[in-house]
This record gives C-alpha cells, structure tokens and sequence, in this order.
C-alpha cells in the first residue's frame, strides 16, 4: 500500500496567513497572530485530546481532529514548529515547545541546518536533520514503518514540501477572518489546483474545510 504524505488540518485565515513573522517564545505564532483564533474550531470538538470537560461539539469538525492521528507513523516539522531558537543549537536544556509528553507519539522530524542528537520525550522521539525534502521524506517513510506521513509545518515546510512536488493531501481549516500579514501558504487556494483536485465544505463553526488530492 502506498504511503502518502498529508497535511492535516492545517489553519489559514481567509487571506491565506497561516503564522506571523518574528516568531519567538512569548509568541510562538508571531506578531499579529492568536492561535486559538485559527484553531479554536478543532479545540470546541469532542475529540479534542486537551479538553478537560465533558461536551464538545459532534459533526464535520469532530471528525477532522478525531481522525489527526489515523494511521499516522510519523512527522516532518520545520524548526520554527519544534521551538523558537535559530542558529546553531546553544540551549540543549530547553526540549520545545511541546513539553514531557508530546502530542505525536511517533518520530518526528525537525528540519535544520544545525542537527543534534535526538531527544525522547514520552512516546515521542525527535530527530534532527537536514538533507532535501525528498530524502526527509525517505527516512520518514521508513521510521513510519508502512503507515503515512504527517507534514506538520508551518507554512515554509509545507511550501517546501509543495514546490518538490512531494504532498499527497492537504487538509486545510480556512477561519473567516483576515490577517493581512504574514506568512502566506497561498494567495488563492486555485493556486494549487494544476496538481490537485480539490473539494471545499464550509462547517457550522464558521470554518471551510479545504481538501485536496493528488491529480
């Protein structure tokens, strides 16, 4: 069976800004850019794994965060994603932005220039590489051990990943709201339509769901 790359419910606003610039650790989104406001419809789900309090909303977007970890063997993510040091690595300390027990529970993949040794947090471990998109993918691949890879972002990993021809599908949450600066995954998601088909659902949250295929 073949295993596919995909993105997953990734959120942009209605002007494609998927994160700001200068992003840093009192703002891991960067300037201008609240998180909760480009995932707050997958936060209000019954599925989503950090609610502490029974409810939640059934339906379209219950299943989207419900179905994130399916059949998931492993994660690319850029640098920006795993914390907010540049350069080579002078704080071995300080393990990211996603605590004892990350979310992923697979390996994972951090993009950089600067690699390091790999780090085991929980059911997570993290390896450090660099080497082209294809060749990532590769050892993802094989880390995945026959199921499919994630491509976790943020926006520049996953236009990386898009200008090498490697992304299989994308699930992208659109919010109805303008950012007007940023970090762009795309001007008009028609952009991508030369290699993908593409299937568009707007949720009771507000959200539009946008799903592509590989042609």
């Amino acid at each position: 069976m073949t295993q596919l790359l995909r993105v997953q419910n990734f959120g942009v606003s209605a002007d494609g800004i998927g994160a700001g610039e200068n992003q840093r650790l009192d703002q891991p989104f960067g300037d201008g850019v609240d998180p909760w406001r480009l995932f707050s419809w997958a936060g209000a789900t019954a599925s989503w794994p950090n609610r502490t309090d029974p409810g939640g909303s059934r339906g379209l977007d219950d299943y989207f965060t419900r179905d994130f970890t399916h059949n998931i063997g492993a994660e690319i993510m850029g640098r920006n994603k795993f914390g907010p040091q540049r350069g080579p690595w002078t704080d071995h300390e300080w393990q990211g932005w996603w605590g004892d027990e990350p979310p992923f529970h697979t390996p994972v993949f951090v993009l950089t220039h600067h690699e390091r040794p790999s780090i085991t947090l929980g059911e997570t471990t993290f390896h450090f590489v660099g080497g082209d998109p294809a060749a990532v993918l590769e050892r993802a691949k094989e880390a995945a051990q026959g199921k499919d890879v994630r491509l976790g972002g943020g926006v520049t990993t996953i236009r990386q990943f898009l200008d090498a021809d490697l992304v299989d599908t994308l699930h992208v949450a659109v919010s109805p709201f303008e950012l007007g600066t940023g970090l762009p995954l795309w001007k008009s998601p028609e952009d991508l339509l030369d290699r993908f088909h593409l299937d568009v659902v707007p949720s009771p949250s507000g959200v539009t769901h946008h799903l592509f295929w590989r042609r």
